[in-house]
């Protein structure tokens, strides 16, 4: 299972019940938080995020709305008992940030955290059923975006035809990828006759905070679900240029460029009550756009 539950769609100020921007990413057991503005640990406990499920947090940018909360969260988790090994992912400034903040507090962590730099877009986390890889958006400073795919065998195994072939239970993990077996009666079973082609692998791209810049629009190329900022609506874009934003058309005309097949939109400016028009424009470019609103899961 891939699938993104919603804690922050807000920007830089929390209002109208909305909050800065966080976000839990699922993959198979894994829990990865995205970014952490203020309130990510009540929007957690509201949603019943389980703290000790993390092990990655991956930053965007240092704009406080998206990590604000992340001192809390590291100092809760220690409160609590923490001992296993905590990965941040992030703009290499923070590394310097959580040490002063640790210092003038004189507190110390009970549990290895380790900090991951974010210097060049590329591979930063792989693992034998993921992969979560980084690249550059184009924010006022400097910002990321994070890529999570599957990674998936080859083939899918038929466990009746397995059996009728007399392939033992031990070597179904060597068929997943690929691989024939040879009984002891010296009979080659082929791959293919007792396994069928696996199911695409799911992809999840995560645009933080950005200029409109066609070049994303490579970076994300047909993932399942991409989300995209869409500070402003479409009246707004001259102001959504000054301020490094993007606006619902333009959020939209990503993934159109991009192929992908969902879009989730957010990161609402405050000066906006109601979310209805955001999804209205961005649909009448990319039809399938949905707001990421808080509290929701969505699966691919």
């Amino acid at each position: 299972m891939l699938a993104v539950t919603i804690l922050g769609n807000n920007s830089a100020l929390p209002a109208f019940d909305r909050h800065p921007t966080a976000q839990v990413v699922t993959m198979e057991d894994q829990i990865f938080l995205v970014d952490c503005g203020e309130g990510t640990q009540m929007q957690m406990a509201k949603y019943k995020i389980r703290r000790s499920k993390i092990n990655h947090i991956f930053i965007s940018h240092l704009h406080g709305d998206h990590y604000f909360g992340l001192i809390g969260l590291l100092t809760s988790m220690g409160l609590l008992g923490r001992t296993q090994e905590l990965h941040l992912y992030a703009p290499p400034a923070l590394h310097e940030i959580i040490g002063m903040q640790l210092k003038v507090a004189d507190i110390g962590l009970p549990y290895p955290l380790h900090f991951h730099p974010l210097i060049t877009d590329g591979p930063i986390l792989r693992e034998t059923r993921f992969e979560v890889s980084c690249f550059p958006v184009y924010h006022r400073i400097e910002s990321w975006g994070f890529l999570f795919r599957e990674i998936r065998p080859f083939r899918r195994i038929n466990p009746d035809k397995a059996r009728q072939y007399e392939v033992p239970s031990s070597f179904f993990d060597r068929l997943k990828w690929g691989e024939s077996y040879l009984r002891k009666d010296g009979v080659l079973v082929e791959n293919q006759a007792v396994t069928e082609p696996a199911a695409k692998a799911r992809s999840y791209a995560y645009c933080a905070d950005t200029l409109f810049d066609l070049r994303t629009a490579e970076r994300v190329r047909g993932v399942d679900l991409l989300y995209h900022e869409t500070t402003y609506l479409k009246d707004l874009e001259e102001q959504a240029g000054r301020r490094f934003h993007s606006t619902t058309v333009q959020a939209a005309t990503i993934a159109r460029e991009a192929g992908v097949h969902r879009l989730l939109i957010g990161h609402f400016s405050s000066k906006y009550e109601k979310l209805q028009v955001f999804e209205q424009e961005a649909r009448e470019v990319f039809p399938n756009t949905d707001l990421a609103l808080e509290g929701v899961t969505y699966k691919t």
